[in-house]
């Protein structure tokens, strides 16, 4: 059974619009929208100011363990229109994105990417912008 996972009100509400939006314009692989949508669905949603200070809410920046190999990265999580690979800024419909919206330090986390699947363990969550009372943004 999968863990569950948490995700603000907020952060559900924007969510539910960009999965719209994006399913409309046909500019996203449907399946990444489902992979999405099914995570949302699954969630517990709880108050901007009454999520965990280690869930991955967006704008988050989070290390994490490849499994395989070892190696750790930071991503920041964010809406599409901020990704930009250089700068470790991971859409939230990316593959990889998807899989870590939600999660908490010590989750490990078995997501499928288009070369196969990804293994990652959350090891930090350094930044939260609901951890720092940044409610809007």
């Amino acid at each position: 059974m999968a863990r569950n996972i948490v995700v603000t009100d907020s952060d559900r509400r924007r969510l539910g619009t960009l999965l719209d939006k994006s399913a409309r314009a046909g500019l996203v692989e449907r399946h990444y929208l489902y992979d999405l949508g099914h995570e949302l669905e699954r969630a517990k949603v709880v108050e901007p100011h009454k999520v965990p200070a280690d869930v991955i809410t967006m704008n988050s920046t989070a290390r994490v363990r490849d499994l395989d190999n070892d190696e750790t990265c930071e991503y920041t999580l964010v809406y599409p229109e901020r990704a930009d690979v250089d700068e470790n800024r991971i859409s939230v419909l990316s593959p990889v994105g998807t899989a870590l919206i939600g999660y908490r330090v010590g989750d490990t986390i078995e997501w499928p990417i288009p070369a196969g699947k990804v293994r990652l363990k959350v090891e930090e969550v350094v930044y939260q912008p609901e951890r720092e009372g940044e409610f809007e943004r």
